[in-house]
């Protein structure tokens, strides 16, 4: 059984302006009402700044896509009135453990202090996500949802004043095109970015030629504890790796990789889908399939998050492979740190050079994520018989021996980015 969440379906609304023929400027235009879109309407909202939200579907994230969300977006939402909400809804959990073939090699606690507000980590399918984000966004007097409404062309200009300028953006909707402008705008449409390509931003990095099949599965009695589980080279995938966690609702996501040579169509079908989860769940366990995908992941970032009066964050800036929770996660924090710099700068508290400062500090953050996610690609699938043999003896060590436990790698989960360095750090004896 497939979807068996029940999508809802916003409103397209024309807008005033759309429906007078005028072309409107307005102070923020996001381009995209994701997850990373929406945290940011949210942000700048609770600093004063009105946005538009354009978005060419009219419904949420199909699938459970991202999943597991780290302590540092937590609190963050937390401050944006969500944090809660979402901990109370989301599977919570702070144990990983790691397998190699039969074995448990190793195994993590995210959190061992107790009293924190926020756990370690939830589990909260991307759809649930976004429905409390739209249900805030459309509480919010300062945000304008537009659902039905694809970016077409954008184009910069200066404005009149020193510093300033204005993006015109050709935007179309089920009564027509229309032109509006923005002071500022904001692509948060992801990896395939339409506005990264208008504007000529480069994206640079690599593939990984490995692939992987996502099975959302209901299962409706099993044993396996709220943990997060990774196995190498299992008995029931050999040669292979699989992660198993839970998510809401008794869906469990369970990733197999598949290697380069898979056919993403022939993988997503019923008849080869099923049996490699009956095989790992054992004969006698009963359940649904719910959501299933095939993905072959990137490494990849954009040459400057910021180009001219377009600021980009999340998945439209950087691109990561999904082992260690860094896409979405890493997205929110972009949000945190563009919105207090962006109101400053709008307000006329802070030069526009302050916003140099949030491609120097999220960039520095991306290539981290960046850094981590590629070695946690190249420990899961080795690129050599060498690197497959290091490997696992590491694994084999670190049954028994302390100092192999650092080097094993299922995916370094994510945690923030100091910013050691930045610009605007100041002498402190």
């Amino acid at each position: 059984m497939f979807n068996t969440y029940t999508y809802p379906e916003f409103a397209y609304r024309p807008s005033p302006e759309q429906q007078a023929g005028e072309v409107k400027r307005h102070p923020v235009v996001i381009i995209g009402a994701g997850p990373i879109g929406m945290t940011q309407a949210l942000d700048l909202a609770a600093r004063g700044v009105a946005s538009v939200i354009l978005d060419d579907n009219n419904t949420v994230s199909i699938g459970s896509r991202a999943v597991c969300y780290a302590k540092r977006p937590l609190e963050i939402w937390d401050r944006l009135g969500l944090g809660e909400g979402y901990a109370a809804r989301g599977i919570q959990w702070k144990v990983g453990k790691v397998f190699f073939r039969n074995d448990l090699a190793y195994q993590f606690d995210l959190l061992p202090e107790e009293h924190h507000k926020m756990p370690a980590m939830i589990n909260l399918q991307q759809y649930y996500l976004e429905e409390e984000l739209v249900k805030a966004c459309d509480a919010s007097p300062l945000i304008d949802l537009r659902w039905k409404h694809k970016l077409l062309a954008l184009e910069q200009g200066e404005g009149e004043g020193e510093g300033d300028g204005v993006a015109t953006l050709t935007v179309e909707t089920p009564d027509g095109i229309f032109k509006m402008q923005a002071d500022w705008v904001i692509a948060a449409d992801g990896a395939n970015s339409d506005t990264r390509r208008m504007v000529g931003a480069d994206f640079t990095g690599h593939f990984f030629q490995d692939r992987f099949l996502i099975a959302d599965v209901v299962i409706s009695k099993t044993e396996f504890p709220t943990e997060r589980w990774f196995w190498f080279d299992p008995p029931f995938h050999r040669n292979q790796s699989v992660l198993l966690h839970k998510e809401c609702d008794n869906v469990w996501r369970i990733d197999f990789q598949l290697g380069w040579d898979a056919d993403p169509t022939e993988e997503k079908k019923p008849e080869k889908v099923i049996p490699r989860i009956q095989a790992m769940l054992g004969p006698d366990v009963g359940f649904e399939l719910e959501w299933v995908s095939v993905y072959q992941f990137a490494c990849r970032r954009v040459d400057h998050l910021r180009h001219g009066r377009v600021l980009f964050v999340g998945d439209a800036a950087h691109q990561v492979s999904p082992f260690g929770a860094r896409g979405a996660n890493t997205g929110v924090q972009d949000c945190d740190n563009l919105g207090w710099k962006l109101a400053a700068v709008m307000r006329g508290d802070a030069p526009l050079a302050l916003l140099d400062t949030y491609h120097e500090e999220r960039a520095f953050a991306a290539d981290d994520n960046l850094l981590n996610s590629t070695r946690s690609t190249d420990f899961i699938t080795p690129k050599s018989r060498a690197s497959l043999r290091l490997r696992n003896a590491v694994l084999e060590l670190a049954r028994t021996e302390p100092f192999a436990r650092p080097l094993v790698n299922s995916g370094r989960l994510s945690t923030p980015t100091p910013y050691a360095h930045s610009s605007l750090n100041t002498p402190d004896a």
